[in-house]
This record gives structure tokens, C-alpha cells and sequence, in this order.
């Protein structure tokens, strides 16, 4: 069964599946060969402002991710982007990736969470 994974971008473990970075800012250091990328969408990330703000400090993940998820309900990329994803699913793994050092508290789980509640 396929599934969405989340994987930092940084990591020499990489699963296959169809690449999306889903920062808004390319990641330092990598270069798009390495980067290997089926489709990079920036504006399914969070804004410049929100981004900024939350500074991937752990103590503003929960505001962070409540902010998050209401600029994805109001972002009008986001239908066409978990419709885009479904359609990828059909066929195998689609992997989130993104450029953040911490894993558990970033744009890339609060989208997954959020993608998975709308297909479901």
C-alpha cells in the first residue's frame, strides 16, 4: 500500500518514491541534481511570515501547526496539491521533503497530517 513519508532532504537514506520538496526555500547545499526532484511546490509551504515567526522553536510547534494548517485551508494551490498527491498514490510512495534539522516539528509533518486527513 502506498503511503506519504516525510524525509529530510539532508539524508543519505532516501526510499523511493515521487520527490516533492515542500519548502518554499531551496535547501542550502543541495544541489538540484542531488536534490533528484519530481516536483518542487513552494507555494503549499508555509508564508515567508509564518516561517519566520515560528523559527523552529519546539515550544511554538502547536501554534505553529494551527496557523499552518488554517493557511492550507485557505491556500487556493491546496485542492490541485492533494489532488496531484492522490493521483501519485495510485501509483506508489510520494515523499515529502524538506530542508529542516528537527523531523518531528515541521511545515513537512503538519502537511502530511493534514494531506492524510483529506484523503481519508
Amino acid at each position: 500500500m502506498s503511503e506519504i513519508k516525510v524525509i529530510r532532504i539532508y539524508d543519505h537514506e532516501q526510499p523511493e518514491g515521487y520527490r516533492i520538496l515542500v519548502d518554499r526555500l531551496w535547501p542550502r547545499g543541495i544541489s538540484k541534481v542531488r536534490a533528484h526532484l519530481d516536483e518542487w511546490d513552494k507555494q503549499i509551504g508555509p508564508t515567508n511570515e509564518l516561517r519566520k515567526w515560528f523559527n523552529h522553536e519546539d515550544d511554538k510547534y502547536p501554534e505553529f501547526k494551527s496557523k499552518y494548517i488554517a493557511q492550507l485551508k485557505a491556500n487556493p494551490v491546496t485542492a490541485a496539491f492533494v489532488k496531484d498527491v492522490k493521483e501519485k498514490l495510485a501509483k506508489g510512495n510520494v515523499l515529502f521533503l524538506y530542508g529542516a534539522k528537527n523531523k518531528k516539528h515541521n511545515q513537512a509533518v503538519v502537511l502530511k497530517e493534514f494531506v492524510d486527513s483529506q484523503l481519508n
